[in-house]
C-alpha cells in the first residue's frame, strides 16, 4: 500500500463510487458489495473493517490509512453490516452468500422436480433460505415479532408448495420442458407471499421517511407498499433467467449421447450452471431499483402530506427511505 494515494481531505467514505441514480452504476456498487468472496472474509476482520469505517466517518483517519484500505473496509462494512442498523447479519442472510447458497439451492430444485417429496423438500428448504434473507434485509426500522416471522414462514412455505405440487401434478401429461418450470412458478409465488409477510409491520405502521439531507419526517405505509413490491420484483427477477433459460439448456444437453452416460454429474453440472447465472443476476437484481427509494410528496398519505407541507412548504418535493433488498 506504500504506493497508493493518501486519503484526500474531501474524501467522503459514505459517499457512493458510482452514479446511483443509473442502473450501470447501481450495478457496479452492488457487483461490489454481493461478492462472493466476501462470505469468506473472518469475523475479527469484518469487525475491524466497521471500526475503520466508523473511524472514518467521525473524522479519525488511521495514520497511514490509504483510499484503497478504506474503500475496502466500506465495501466489507456493505457487505455485512445492516444499511438501518449497522448490525452485523447473519451469514445466510447477506446478498453475498446469494450465489453460494443460492445455487446450490436452485440447482437442486431445477434437478429433483419429477418426484412430490423431492419437490415438497426443495420447496421447503428454499423458503427456510427465503425466510433467513427476507428477515435480515427487511427496513431495520420496523420490528416484526416471533409470531409474525413464523406466520410469514409458514404462509411463504404453504404457497410455494401447493404452487409447486399442483402445478406438478398438472404437467404430468405435459411436455418436459413445462415440468422444468414448475420451480420458477413457486419460486415466484412464494416471494409475492413471503416477502410481504415477512415485513408486514411496515405495511401496517409504516417506514421512516426522510428528506433529502436525511431529516425525518415521519412514516409513510405507502412508502413501504412501494419498496417491498419493488423487492419482490427484483427477488423474481433474480431467479428468472436461472430458472427459465437453464431447464431448456439442460433438455437438450440431456439428450446429448455423452451427458446420457454421465447421469450422476447432471446434478453438479446444473448447480454450476445456477451459479454462473446468479453470479451476475444477483447485483444486477439488487441494482434494478435505487436502494434509497423516492416517493413524490402527492403520492403520500394525507396526513403525512398535509403535516410535511405545514412544516416545510414546498421544499419537500420528494421523501426518501431504504427499501430494502
Amino acid at each position: 500500500y506504500a504506493k497508493m494515494a493518501a486519503v484526500s481531505l474531501s474524501f467522503n467514505i459514505d459517499s457512493p463510487r458510482w452514479d446511483q441514480s443509473t442502473f450501470v452504476g447501481r450495478l457496479k456498487h452492488f457487483l461490489n458489495i454481493t461478492d462472493p468472496r466476501t462470505v469468506l472474509v473472518p469475523e475479527e476482520e469484518l469487525d475491524q473493517a466497521k471500526a475503520l469505517v466508523e473511524s472514518c466517518r467521525a473524522g479519525l483517519v488511521p495514520p497511514g490509512s490509504t483510499q484503497e484500505q478504506l474503500l475496502y473496509a466500506k465495501k466489507l462494512y456493505d457487505s455485512a453490516f445492516h444499511p438501518d442498523s449497522g448490525e452485523k447479519m447473519n451469514l445466510i442472510g447477506r446478498m453475498s452468500f446469494q450465489v453460494p447458497g443460492g445455487m446450490a439451492i436452485t440447482g437442486c430444485m431445477l434437478q429433483f422436480y419429477r418426484t412430490v417429496p423431492a419437490v415438497v423438500f426443495w420447496q421447503w428448504v428454499n423458503q427456510s433460505f427465503n425466510a433467513f434473507v427476507n428477515y435480515t434485509n427487511r427496513n431495520a426500522a420496523s420490528p416484526i415479532s416471533l409470531r409474525q416471522i413464523g406466520v410469514a414462514y409458514v404462509t411463504a412455505t404453504s404457497a410455494a408448495l401447493a404452487t409447486a405440487v399442483g402445478l406438478n401434478l398438472y404437467t404430468k401429461r405435459a411436455p418436459p420442458l413445462l415440468a422444468r418450470w414448475v420451480p420458477f412458478a413457486a419460486v415466484a409465488a412464494a416471494n409475492c407471499v413471503n416477502i410481504p409477510m415477512m415485513r408486514q409491520q411496515e405495511i401496517i405502521n409504516g417506514i421512516t421517511v426522510t428528506d433529502e439531507n436525511n431529516n425525518e419526517l415521519g412514516h409513510s405505509r405507502r412508502a413501504a407498499v412501494k419498496g417491498i413490491a419493488q423487492v419482490v420484483l427484483s427477488r423474481i427477477t433474480m431467479a428468472a433467467p436461472g430458472m427459465i433459460i437453464l431447464p431448456i439448456i439442460m433438455e437438450r444437453l440431456e439428450k446429448l449421447t455423452f451427458m446420457q452416460r454421465i447421469r450422476a454429474l447432471h446434478a453438479p453440472l446444473q448447480v454450476l450452471l445456477c451459479g454462473g447465472f446468479l453470479l451476475f443476476m444477483v447485483p444486477a437484481a439488487c441494482a434494478l431499483f435505487p436502494q434509497r427509494c423516492s416517493l413524490a410528496l402527492a403520492d403520500l398519505e394525507v396526513e403525512l402530506r398535509d403535516s410535511i407541507m405545514a412544516k416545510h412548504g414546498d421544499k419537500v418535493p420528494y421523501v426518501y427511505f431504504n427499501k430494502g433488498l
